[in-house]
């Protein structure tokens, strides 16, 4: 079944969008079926989680960080992941940036947008995007690559206009910061977000099945 999905999924995506297999709470052995399938890029929520399923994953691989970052895994998530998707404060970028130069390191980050300005979760309002992403510029050991988020739970095309606003501060954040990536998208609005100009999605069951 991975297999399969995987193989629709990337016959279905525009060649220039990447498939992240978001792998939370699925095994080793799942994860490397996706590798072996074509995937390239896998994306944790956890630190601690993501850490002890890398011991047991050798293939050549992308790590991304797409959940919550607490201050006190920063050191963890410095050492296992090649990019984090998931900077929502100056504060936790600047102990990334701390934390990578002891390890003479430079960390891809995106800043993590909460489209939906849900209080209940993480994620900066659109407004602050601006001022964020110009922190984020004078960190010495941080690159600034894209824009991330993960929309409220509503149905069907309501899921748009997050995406769209999203989009929009990709498009003005774009040039200035020469960032490149726009991540947003999951199993049941990939689609949407891909015309909305997404070209990283995160697919989970839709690779993997029902948890």
């Amino acid at each position: 079944m991975i297999e399969e999905n995987i193989k629709i999924l990337l016959k279905e995506l525009p060649p220039h969008v990447a498939l992240l297999a978001a792998t939370k709470k699925r095994s080793v052995d799942e994860i490397k079926r996706a590798i072996n399938a074509g995937v390239r890029l896998i994306g944790e929520n956890y630190v601690q989680e993501a850490a002890k399923k890398k011991d047991y994953i050798t293939e050549k691989v992308e790590w991304h960080l797409i959940g919550h970052l607490q201050r006190n895994k920063v050191k963890k998530a410095c050492e296992i992941f090649d990019v984090i998707e998931s900077v929502d404060s100056i504060k936790i970028a600047t102990e990334l940036s701390r934390k990578c130069g002891i390890l003479e390191k430079k960390m891809p980050v995106m800043i993590e947008i909460n489209s939906g300005r849900e209080e209940n979760k993480t994620g900066i309002f659109p407004e602050d995007a601006e001022k964020l992403a110009e922190e984020i510029d004078a960190l010495d050991n941080l690159e600034l690559i894209g824009i991330m988020t993960m929309g409220p739970a509503v149905e069907g095309e309501e899921i748009r206009k997050y995406f769209r606003i999203t989009r929009e501060i990709f498009e003005s954040l774009k040039d200035k910061h020469n960032i490149k990536y726009l991540s947003m998208g999951m199993t049941d609005s990939w689609k949407i977000a891909v015309e909305e100009g997404a070209n990283i999605v995160r697919i989970g069951r839709g690779i993997f099945g029902p948890r």
